[in-house]
């Protein structure tokens, strides 16, 4: 698969859409990779995870290892270079990858417990995960059998992480036709994980139409300009700051779903319900590192209620001796128990459920329908807003049942709110909510846009 290149003598002649940012980007701090260096020969030597279970312990020592200077991290909000060397090193990138390029061959409802269980130490990382795995499979549904071949050729045996600059809020970037290439020029003011990704996705629209293409390139080049300003509450390492496109080259034979020959889409691909599952895939990838930072936050937040909070001794008469013996504490913890157990089964179900629509109707796209992609895009519907509810409920109540010494920054409970909380706005939870009093109440499917 040949990858975008910056042309100097572009059609447009490097010039940007009408009020583009200009600002020069700042220095950017990085992570060091050989921090983790150790678990590269560690994890090189182990057996490849062949089966869920495998996957999920994998997942787990990864967690662990982020868990040991996470609230540093945080703090010092460097750009995770290193992170993302040890999600290769610990395969992780690899797992929807097919076998015979060295891929795990597992299932979505896999994927998304490992972005659960990473962000369950940290958030930033989780998020970076599922991402990549979105755009690393994203040819699977918007492309020919043959690009999603060749994407999956490169990614995998390459162990490369992928980022994507594909903001639907922000205007479409333009693409312009010159010869057998197409050529991208844009500005997107967020962006997720492109600094320290190998190939990142484009998307825009061919100029004089009103059709979309996506496409992967290689992210250093000319280019891709990243201005490097993500210095937002949460999320501090996904470094999902600007992007400029100036003058990317892509052959055609790399716009994901159309024909090199008629330059036009196949319809077959492109304007059937299949080629919309991109949008249900990611937002439960969201619901997932939401549930995997409250889950976060409610372990940290039970170590610390056991060794360090103290019991209230202004009780009339019902005074405790330790804090794990107070009423209203243990009432706190059990009631975030019990509704994260439901979150995570319903996202089991949910995730199950893509996965049994990839299954089913990957070798036969046409034959998913628009109400089996609707009633898909409802469930994981449903997830999100429980998701969403509960994370912000857990994060925030985490402090009433730790104390006022737990918010010290050396602690670090705060991240796991922030983290949410910032998320969280990505879409409105509030459309969600009409979405599903619209099924519920009318039988209507939801229309297909880029946030459902």
């Amino acid at each position: 698969m040949a990858v975008g290149t910056n042309g100097t003598n572009g059609p447009n002649g490097g010039s940007l859409p009408k009020g583009t940012p200009l600002t020069e980007p700042s220095p950017v701090a990085e992570t060091d990779p050989a921090v983790y260096g150790e678990y590269e020969a560690k994890w090189g030597k182990a057996a490849f995870p062949a089966t869920e279970d495998e996957w999920i312990a994998r997942a787990k020592e990864v967690a662990d290892i982020l868990a040991t200077d996470a609230v540093q991290r945080d703090l010092e909000n460097k750009s995770p270079r290193a992170e993302i060397a040890l999600l290769k090193h610990s395969q992780l990138l690899r797992v929807l990858g097919p076998t015979k390029y060295g891929g795990g061959g597992q299932p979505w409802n896999v994927a998304y417990k490992l972005i659960r269980e990473v962000a369950k130490t940290d958030g930033s990382i989780g998020m970076l995960l599922g991402y990549h795995l979105l755009w690393s499979t994203s040819a699977n549904v918007v492309g020919t059998p043959e690009q999603a071949d060749r994407t999956h050729k490169l990614i995998i045996e390459n162990n490369w992480f992928v980022g994507g600059a594909v903001n639907p809020r922000d205007q479409d970037q333009v693409i312009t036709q010159d010869g057998d290439h197409i050529v991208f020029n844009g500005f997107k003011h967020f962006n997720t994980g492109g600094v320290v990704s190998d190939l990142t996705v484009l998307e825009g629209v061919l100029e004089g139409t009103e059709d979309h293409i996506f496409a992967i390139v290689e992210t250093k080049q000319p280019g891709i300009q990243f201005l490097h300003n993500w210095n937002n509450v949460g999320l501090r390492l996904t470094e999902s700051g600007s992007v400029r496109v100036i003058n990317v080259r892509v052959p055609w034979t790399d716009a994901l779903g159309w024909s090199a020959t008629d330059k036009k889409p196949f319809d077959e691909i492109l304007k059937i319900p299949f080629a919309r599952l991109l949008l249900p895939t990611i937002q439960l990838v969201f619901s997932n590192f939401y549930l995997g930072i409250a889950l976060g936050a409610l372990s940290a937040g039970s170590a610390y209620t056991r060794t360090s909070t103290r019991a209230w001794p202004y009780t009339g008469g019902d005074t405790k001796s330790a804090a794990t013996d107070e009423f209203y504490i243990l009432e706190r913890y059990g009631n975030f128990h019990a509704h994260l157990a439901a979150v995570t089964a319903l996202a089991d179900a949910s995730g199950l459920a893509v996965a049994s629509v990839y299954s089913n109707y990957s070798e036969n796209r046409s034959e998913l329908t628009w109400r089996g992609r609707g009633e898909l895009a409802e469930k994981v519907a449903a997830v999100k807003v429980v998701a969403t509810d509960e994370a912000l409920q857990v994060t925030a109540g985490i402090f009433e049942v730790t104390g006022a010494k737990a918010t010290s920054s050396k602690v670090g409970l705060d991240r796991f709110w922030r983290d949410v909380r910032t998320h969280t706005l990505h879409d409105p939870v509030a459309y969600k909510n009409r979405e599903l009093g619209r099924w519920q109440l009318l039988d209507e499917i939801p229309e297909p846009t880029w946030y459902t």
